[in-house]
């Protein structure tokens, strides 16, 4: 009963406060009808049931949205935190996410590029170019959107091919840290049935933000290739067939994590805290004490090479009144890259990974409607194989190098039925599941290669001895899931949707991938499970200019998959494991409002509690009552824009949006050491625009040069650990030409 009292008041909190995120575009001087896809079929974002934030095209552009980790910059409840200075966003929405760095693990928030599902970690470091639009759906998505969508969904929309029409768009922009981008597309009618699209974008960063004094030279520099071919053919009303091919072609620098110790030394002030300040010493002596997260001394390559190669294919055929629509979809990427986790100028914990993904993924479906039922029925199928490999180089405190490798593969089948029905003309039930059979194997290790004299202090064998297996899994596990879906839309105004749900999500178990030196580490996890309760409303009030939305939701959260310290073996490790239970309760408020002429304004607002329960460590039991990492309990975006006409064609535009964040853990075991103070992010531009013709701007992210933690990792046992922070102040003017 405490659940539902609990329930009770947050769904109460929520619509008083009547402003959610639901669908809106980040740019308030447009309040037309949006029409996104996030029930597989378009849809007005006001007719959609779901808590869902969408960026136009031109939204993404003005907000420099160009990456994974800028989504925050979009939505309150939406957390993105780098694993590694540059590399391995991971994405939580409402306090539901991942804390693992590993190839072979999927995202809890589904990331879908034109449908096609990426179900490898290494595939979200992918930049955003050419498209149409985003949509952030928050809440499980497992009905339609499969496994491994239990904080939500992330739907990445590509500009698409037009038929009869010409015409481009080439922009560019030039910033500190010798930064630019170049990006051009071009969409040509080939006949009366055929068009092609051709988009890309390259960008170059010649100072990287990271200072090495080791070695007297900056990290981070940044050399990325991306190009996209579209092609599409429509003979007649009946077949519509796109072709896509996409390259990604990276030659790049990573960043580095900022050292602190965790050891008193003879120079550290009275007052430091050790563990956790930079001025205290690891066991080699070493500290820093500059006070900028952007300069230090590292003992590693910061390589990161990146080619992918993906191909989508899509065949839609309209046949009386059924829509049946095929979705192919092939990704190969690899890629290589360092980095040096106890961020010293010692090789303690230095790794080379390369990640190694091939996959494939088919979906079937059919849909149709009439006078009082929509309806969708499918089945999906997803192959891939995933080799991830570290090369470890541990001389300075274990004298050794090591070798961890992980050969993992999976089969995922699925079948999925989703209906909707009108059973009043202002009321609608809706109903769907999936049943989802996966199977995955995994042949892993760690090995000690006892490759220097006179003996690894990893695992004590002299040198001269062969390589010791640390550990080793050879396994296979197999998942069968329900996901489901039962809710109610009431509209009672073409301005009004009230909504309420229940919805079960899963995500798979699997396999920890990284370093280990005791089997039982590589034991598989269990699949997690969501039930989410959620209650929102929609309202427009376009006279005022105003659309404002609210949730609320309840989340049963079981078998979380999170990180939990292990020091069980030679070496502490953070490894992923299952934490009983967990509940989240909150709300997204959100307003949009067009307060006058050229005025435009934003609110977003997230209000978030997590409880996770009790689970054991290597070094003791964790009573319940634990925060879930990433899960801020008050986040908020600002956004305003204010519109000046100089002449019929021409005019001046200021734009700002801001992002709050309030203080976060980082890891289950909620270690003060690394968690994230409260912070503000404000960016701004200052845009001269001519119609849609072409536009000139200057503009500034991290204005104010905010210094944040994203991540942090506690290795006391081996006397340091490390921050990642958010990068640092960038500004720069951009300039941009349409032709038709």
């Amino acid at each position: 009963m405490a659940s539902y009292r609990v329930l009770g008041a947050a769904l109460a909190v929520g619509l008083s406060c009547s402003g959610s995120a639901g669908a809106q575009t980040a740019e308030t001087d447009d309040q037309s009808e949006i029409i996104v896809t996030a029930q597989r079929r378009a849809q007005s974002a006001r007719d959609v049931g779901i808590t869902i934030t969408v960026a136009s095209a031109d939204a993404i552009r003005r907000q420099r949205i160009q990456e994974v980790a800028s989504l925050p910059q979009l939505s309150p409840n939406v957390a993105v935190k780098e694993n590694i200075p540059g590399l391995v966003p991971v994405i939580t929405i409402r306090g539901v996410g991942l804390n693992d760095f590993s190839a072979t693990n999927s995202p809890s928030a589904g990331v879908y590029v034109d449908e096609v599902y990426l179900g490898s970690l290494a595939l979200m470091d992918f930049n955003f170019f050419d498209l149409q639009r985003l949509e952030i759906l928050k809440g499980p998505q497992g009905t339609l959107y499969g496994r491994n969508a239990t904080a939500g969904a992330i739907n990445v929309i590509s500009a698409q091919p037009k038929l009869g029409v010409t015409e481009g768009r080439v922009a560019g922009s030039f910033g500190n840290y010798m930064a630019g981008d170049l990006e051009g597309a071009i969409n040509v009618p080939l006949g009366e049935t055929v068009a092609l699209r051709v988009s890309a974008k390259g960008l170059w960063q010649g100072d990287g933000f990271f200072y090495d004094t080791l070695r007297d030279r900056n990290l981070g520099r940044r050399a990325d290739l991306v190009g996209r071919a579209q092609l599409l053919w429509q003979p007649d009303d009946v077949w519509k067939v796109t072709l896509k091919v996409e390259g990604q072609h990276t030659r790049s620098q990573l960043g580095a994590p900022e050292f602190f110790g965790a050891i008193p030394g003879p120079a550290t002030p009275a007052g430091a805290t050790c563990p956790g300040d930079q001025r205290c010493i690891n066991f080699l002596g070493y500290s820093d004490t500059d006070g900028d997260p952007f300069r230090g001394a590292w003992s590693y390559d910061p390589i990161f090479n990146a080619n992918k190669l993906a191909v989508t294919g899509r065949i839609e055929a309209q046949l009386g009144g059924v829509q049946l629509t095929s979705i192919t979809g092939y990704i190969d990427f690899n890629r290589i890259w360092g980095v040096d986790t106890d961020a010293s100028p010692f090789a303690i914990l230095d790794f080379i990974t390369k990640d190694d993904v091939k996959q494939f993924s088919q979906e079937l479906r059919a849909a149709g409607s009439s006078d009082k039922l929509t309806w969708m029925v499918g089945a999906s199928f997803l192959k891939d194989h995933i080799f991830s490999s570290y090369d470890g180089n541990l001389p300075a405190l274990l004298n050794t190098t090591t070798f961890t490798s992980s050969d993992q593969r999976t089969e995922a089948y699925a079948a999925f039925a989703d209906l909707e029905w009108q059973i009043a003309p202002t009321l609608s039930l809706l109903v769907g599941g999936r049943y989802t059979y996966e199977e995955r194997s995994n042949v892993g290790s760690t090995v000690d290669l006892v490759s220097l004299p006179p003996a690894s202090f990893l695992s004590m064998a002299p040198f001269g001895s062969p390589p010791v297996t640390l550990a080793a899994v050879n396994a296979k596990i197999t998942d069968n899931q329900w996901s489901w879906k039962a809710g109610l839309n009431w509209k009672p105004g073409p301005q009004t949707l009230v909504y309420g749900s229940v919805t079960r999500g899963v995500k798979s178990g699997g396999f920890f991938a990284g370093v280990a030196t005791n089997s039982g580490q590589l034991i598989p996890y269990r699949p997690e499970a969501i039930i989410a309760y959620e209650l929102g409303i929609k309202q427009g009030i376009p006279e005022a200019g105003i659309s404002l939305n609210a949730s609320s939701f309840y989340y049963d959260y079981s078998d979380v998959q999170t990180f939990i310290r292990d020091t069980v073996g030679g070496l502490p490790i953070q490894r992923l494991g299952n934490v009983k239970e967990a509940e989240i309760y909150g709300a997204d408020l959100d307003l949009a409002w067009a307060a006058a002429k050229g005025l435009d304004l934003t609110i977003g607002v997230g209000l978030l509690h997590s409880r996770l329960g009790a689970f054991a460590t290597s070094n003791g039991d964790v009573l319940a009552g634990n925060r879930l990492p990433d899960a801020p309990s008050f986040s908020a975006n600002i956004g305003a824009s204010y519109t000046i006409d100089l002449s019929d064609s021409l005019a001046l535009r200021f734009q700002t949006d801001t992002r709050y964040s309030g203080y976060a853990f980082k890891d289950a075991i909620n270690d003060p050491v690394v968690a994230a103070d409260a912070f503000w992010v404000v960016n701004g531009r200052i845009a001269l625009l001519n119609d849609d013709r072409w536009d000139v701007s200057i503009w500034a992210k991290n204005l104010f040069d905010e210094r944040y933690v994203t991540q942090g990792i506690n290795q006391s046992a081996l006397g340091n650990g490390f921050r990642v922070y958010g990068a640092p102040r960038t500004f720069g003017v951009s300039a941009a030409i349409n032709f038709r």
